[in-house]
């Protein structure tokens, strides 16, 4: 009798004229939710500030503003003010505005009347008004865009225009009058619909374009109504403002923490014990038990969470991308400008760019003249050249121009997370892909066993191995794989009884954020980050897989410490390649 430890989603006999089984002990298991590029986490209180500056004109409608002309209502208004953003969607914020109310107002019944006294066409008298104020007030802020279409994430080209909605109250405070009646002390309210225009992604400024209306009671202007006239219940001023708001943080209103929770957070009282028992027949069968076990390694901050298959029907996919992607997987927009300013020698920075399709790596690639995916070919890395000539001839052969990523003084060379655009590396060479070990090939496998912990019966295999046996061994892939490995794998997932998938994500500890707590923080959402996208690539791409039970798969499960220890300052060199990678080990039966 041969005792195993098998995964708990597999309450099936694996076949009746061979084996018995027993039922399992009890065990209790907690799924959390899938990862969710949408959610955020609240930040602490000293996040998301922001500040503003408005400046505009606003006409005030009370009981007589239509005696004269409508010029006479309007005044101008200065605003300055702070906020807190809670959430990417809701904020708070806290104003000063200092203006005047002008319009007309009866001979009879205001304190604010100045001037001559006028008579309308029907000879209806009626004086100029106006009075001095300051307002304070607080408003709760709810980002349309936002809201309607989720938060983007930090130094993304999305949400470059943005739709805002604040409502709130304010007390505003009459000046430039001794006598102590009339309204020289009252409440306001203030609805206000903003239009914000970002135009560069760090989104550190925007410039706001405001409607705003101010409500009153009914004295704002000084008419209380006396005898037969009843004053009207609201005094209003509507206007326009333009404003600047400027983001205090570095990743001000953007830079939220996304969701890094665990996949599935596994809490086991015992061990489900399968007891499987060998009949004694003439001819026994035999049940191979065994692990197939693969790395997948990352360029320096990427994960692949801001790129399909985390985000449904992007036009970019993470695995494709590492498995065959070429340069940054970005073009720039305006081939014309393009060629206009490399002939010119000025700078490329700020021109527009889109991503461009991943392709399946097991088909053969158009463009096969560059280095494609990131550590599958040896001495190839993934950055092209950005002198005008090697663009221009690249353009001649394909129709577009490769576009870096460019973000200020920062231009990175291959594809990055949104949130790792405005970080400063150590050295600018590091923004470049100069070297390449095969490591996500059959090829690196000889460094990957002499540096890698791999337990005595695991079976090592590729990254590329496994990309060709879930697609096919066919087109660029072919040329990086082993063809045997590929079919066994093959038959394995085809046959086999997938048991467990256990997948953990590492990072390096290479950060220049400024705090070690922000530094392990960052590091640590890298590397669930990293995790969590090849699960998903494996759930997607293989329908046993799919269907297997969610209980089987374990991430970062009883890893302590997901940060490795790398103390060159290079990200380009061995020792950091070989520390940022996604180890995945996938258990199975085989009759």
């Amino acid at each position: 009798m041969n005792t195993y430890t098998v995964s708990s989603n597999d309450n099936k006999i694996i076949s009746e004229d061979t084996v018995t089984y027993i039922a399992p002990t009890e065990i209790i298991i907690e799924r959390d939710s899938l990862y969710d590029p949408l959610r955020v986490v609240t930040n602490k209180f000293g996040k998301n500030w922001f500040a503003f500056l408005e400046g505009g004109v606003h006409t005030f409608r009370g009981d007589f503003s239509k005696l004269g002309k409508f010029s006479g209502t309007l005044s101008p208004e200065y605003g300055i003010g702070v906020g807190k953003w809670f959430t990417p969607g809701v904020a708070l914020k806290i104003q000063a505005i200092k203006s005047e109310t002008r319009g007309y107002t009866s001979a009879e019944h205001s304190h604010y009347a100045y001037g001559d006294l006028m008579h309308t066409a029907d000879g209806f008298p009626y004086y100029k008004m106006k009075t001095g104020w300051w307002d304070f007030s607080a408003s709760a802020i709810l980002n349309l865009t936002r809201l309607i279409y989720g938060y983007e994430g930090y130094g993304s080209k999305k949400r470059m225009n943005q739709f805002m909605f604040s409502g709130g109250i304010g007390v505003v405070h009459h000046t430039g009058y001794a006598h102590s009646y009339g309204s020289d002390n009252e409440l306001s309210a203030h609805l206000e619909l903003q239009y914000s225009r970002f135009f560069t992604r760090s989104k550190m400024i925007s410039l706001d374009l405001k409607l705003r209306g101010m409500f009153y009671h009914s004295n704002h202007d000084g008419e209380y109504g006396q005898g037969d006239y009843v004053a009207q219940k609201i005094d209003y001023n509507v206007g326009l403002n333009l404003g600047l708001t400027f983001y205090l943080d570095k990743r001000h209103n953007n830079g939220w923490s996304q969701s890094t929770t665990k996949l599935y957070q596994r809490d086991y009282r015992q061990d489900k014990i399968y007891i499987v028992e060998e009949k004694q027949t003439p001819v026994q069968s035999k049940i191979e038990m065994g692990t197939l076990t693969f790395y997948v390694f990352y360029p320096n901050n990427y994960s692949g969470r801001n790129d399909a298959p985390q985000v449904p029907n992007s036009p970019v996919n993470a695995i494709d991308y590492l498995a065959g992607g070429i340069f940054t997987q970005n073009q720039f927009v305006n081939t014309s400008t393009i060629t206009s300013r490399l002939l010119s020698g000025l700078s490329l920075a700020n021109q527009p760019i889109e991503d461009l399709p991943t392709e399946p790596a097991d088909k053969p690639f158009k463009i096969d003249f560059v280095p494609r995916g990131y550590e599958m070919q040896i001495d190839a890395p993934m950055s092209l050249s950005l002198l005008p000539q090697d663009m221009m001839n690249f353009r001649e052969r394909t129709g577009f121009y490769y576009a870096p990523i460019y973000d200020g003084s920062h231009v990175w060379m291959y594809r990055v997370d949104n949130v790792a655009l405005g970080q400063q590396l150590a050295d600018q060479s590091n923004y470049n892909e100069t070297q390449s070990f095969g490591l996500n090939s059959v090829k690196g496998l000889p460094l990957i066993k002499e540096n890698m912990v791999i337990q005595s019966d695991d079976q090592l295999i590729s990254f590329a191995d496994m990309y060709a046996a879930l697609n096919e061994n066919t087109g660029f892939i072919s040329g990086y794989t082993d063809s045997s490995t590929v079919e066994r794998v093959k038959n394995i997932l085809d046959n086999g009884v997938i048991t467990m998938v256990q997948v953990q994500g590492f990072a390096t500890s290479q950060d220049n954020s400024g705090t070690i707590e922000k530094a392990l923080e960052r590091n640590t959402a890298l590397s669930q980050n990293r995790a969590t996208t090849v699960i998903e690539w494996l759930r997607e791409s293989n329908e046993k897989l799919s269907n297997a039970a969610s209980q089987i798969y374990m991430l970062n499960e009883g890893l302590s410490n997901p940060i490795r220890n790398v103390t060159d300052s290079s990200t380009r060199g061995l020792n950091a390649k070989l520390n940022r990678f996604v180890k995945v080990r996938i258990h199975y039966m085989l009759k």
